[in-house]
């Protein structure tokens, strides 16, 4: 990704953080019930949460790990998840995932991933540093917008008055995100497909996968 495109999405995201918990958005919602449903009664001892935003799912990841390092590449949505998540088991810190992640190897037992993917180019990276992060046995949770609203031209964006800003995004394949596990040895666990109730009719609007290291 250049240079250009990384800081047009880190704008827009510093500008969408003042209104990204009270705007309509769909997509925000399920996610929250999606990661719940998939990571409750599970326990962690470290968590790594790439991408918090605004805290939505840190609040949650709290519960379930005894440490959770949120991190995001948006000052201003960290500063908005430092403002709800005051807790003593939750660090935050601002980064570039796009870059060498500043975690030691096999420091963590559980890494979520949402609605962060469709910013990034390079999959394989990602999961490259997943697996070097990660315990033997870990799991790596991905939740990202379904490549089939992708197709029909659907990305982040946010209004502001009458003006819409969409976010600039990539288009995965399921395919692709399966290529990129198998070059670094993940194992799919489960992988499902997910409805907003008031989405009868449509394409599945998220889709969800979790991996397990080797």
């Amino acid at each position: 990704m250049d240079v250009q495109s990384a800081n047009n999405i880190q704008t827009a995201y510093n500008t969408w953080s003042s209104t990204y918990d009270v705007d309509v958005n769909l997509t925000r919602d399920l996610d929250q019930q999606v990661t719940q449903e998939t990571l409750f009664g599970s326990r962690y001892r470290s968590v790594i949460e790439l991408g918090c935003g605004t805290g939505k799912n840190t609040l949650f990841l709290s519960q379930i790990a005894d440490q959770v390092y949120a991190i995001d590449f948006s000052a201003f949505m960290l500063e908005k998840a430092k403002e709800k998540v005051t807790l003593a088991n939750v660090s935050f810190a601002l980064g570039d995932l796009t870059q060498r992640w500043n975690y030691e190897e096999q420091s963590a037992d559980l890494i979520t991933c949402n609605l962060v993917l469709e910013h990034i180019d390079d999959l394989s990276f990602i999961f490259s540093e997943a697996a070097r992060v990660l315990v033997s046995g870990g799991r790596f949770f991905i939740s990202e917008l379904h490549p089939f609203r992708q197709y029909r031209g659907t990305k982040a964006n946010f209004q502001r008055d009458d003006s819409t800003t969409e976010i600039h995004a990539f288009v995965h394949h399921i395919s692709d995100f399966i290529k990129a596990a198998k070059t670094h040895h993940f194992i799919l666990e489960d992988l499902q497909e997910w409805w907003h109730e008031r989405d009868q009719d449509k394409p599945p609007r998220l889709i969800s996968f979790l991996w397990r290291s080797p």
